[in-house]
């Protein structure tokens, strides 16, 4: 009889957690989120490979990544939430990249990450986290120790994301998910409660294709599926502070805020899902030359709700000035000779750099 009633006990409580665990990924689905799963609170199985990427100094001018108090909370999440008993893992779908745009020639104008088009994401995710945890609270009825975060907490994303089973971590360092490809934003919210988990998604389905490799013009895609970020057009346009190496100049084509290419030739993208409506795109393109003369305030209130704004002036403006160097033409000279005046030497800089190269692309 005791081990009946205990048996008994064991199964209407795997239940419950099975009943909750479900109902909160119901609501993820109702908030927007394409993807959902759940892993433990274990430490990182993988905290070798950000250790030796750090120690090789591939995260550039990074420097917070490098930090003891970072190291040490991405090795163990429950030093960010000791009560940490679970880790739900989400996606939002954002604009598919032109899958086409990397078969055409270099466009003239400049453009944009898929991801940066529509409102900055963090706007989009994070009161929704907030509402899932106030669901789940509603659910147990009694408050629950949690964090939650899009890419701004100390954790290792991609990889809680592959234990969640939300997919792969593909060569380009992206999450692959094969119904959904790899053009989604992830979320994690810590909780202090045991929810079901899910199996971690083992198989590479990448296999043999080296698209994102030799697509990519930089050469920053490494052998371990890591990046070296001091190459990535994405660092050198967005978290980048400093002048942009002028050997890697001519490679950014026309790139002026992150690069898509290496998702633009995946051929898992086919699979990627329509955008959340509020990251579809609001930024109009083409951006125009004379944006090389925004004010400060003509650029904060252009930018005011986009990601583009993490730039800030003096990097957009830099990163304006390479692309027309890049794919400009003479009729971009008195924007850049305005922009070669600018108070800030950085704009300074980078436009006399595109002033010369376009003169001697036209013969001067």
């Amino acid at each position: 009889m005791v081990k009946r009633i205990s048996s008994s006990l064991s199964s209407s409580s795997s239940n419950k957690l099975t009943g909750l665990t479900q109902a909160i990924k119901d609501k993820t689905r109702q908030l927007g989120f394409v993807l959902a799963g759940v892993t433990s609170s274990e430490s990182s199985a993988h905290f070798d490979v950000f250790q030796g990427w750090l120690d090789s100094n591939r995260h550039g001018t990074m420097d917070y990544l490098a930090s003891e108090r970072s190291r040490s909370r991405r090795a163990d999440p429950k030093l960010i939430l000791p009560e940490c008993k679970s880790i739900l893992i989400l996606a939002l779908p954002y604009q598919k990249p032109d899958l086409t745009g990397f078969q055409k020639p270099v466009r003239s104008f400049p453009q944009i990450a898929a991801y940066a088009l529509g409102n900055d994401y963090h706007d989009a995710i994070l009161p929704r986290l907030k509402e899932i945890v106030q669901f789940i609270e509603e659910q147990v009825g009694h408050p629950i120790p949690n964090r939650y975060y899009t890419d701004t907490g100390p954790i290792l994303e991609r990889e809680l994301a592959q234990r969640a089973g939300l997919g792969w971590i593909g060569k380009n360092s992206m999450l692959i998910n094969p119904k959904a490809g790899s053009t989604f934003l992830l979320a994690e919210i810590l909780l202090g409660i045991e929810l079901e988990q899910d199996e971690s998604l083992v198989t590479d389905h990448c296999g043999t294709c080296t698209r994102c490799i030799d697509a990519c013009p930089t050469n920053c895609i490494l052998p371990n599926r890591t990046i070296d970020a001091r190459r990535c057009i994405s660092f050198l346009t967005i978290e980048n502070k400093g002048d942009i190496p002028e050997d890697l100049r001519p490679q950014m084509g026309n790139w002026i805020f992150g690069c898509d290419i290496c998702q633009q030739v995946c051929p898992w993208n086919r699979f990627s899902l329509p955008a959340d409506p509020a990251l579809a795109p609001s930024i109009p393109l083409p951006t125009l030359t004379d944006d090389l003369i925004l004010t400060s305030s003509g650029f904060n209130q252009r930018f005011k709700h986009s990601p583009i704004k993490r730039a800030k002036r003096r990097g957009y403006l830099r990163n304006l000035a390479v692309v027309i160097g890049n794919v400009g033409t003479e009729d971009d000279l008195p924007f850049l000779e305005e922009a070669s005046k600018d108070d800030e030497e950085l704009i300074r800089d980078h436009a006399q750099w595109a002033i010369n190269k376009i003169n001697r692309r036209s013969g001067f």
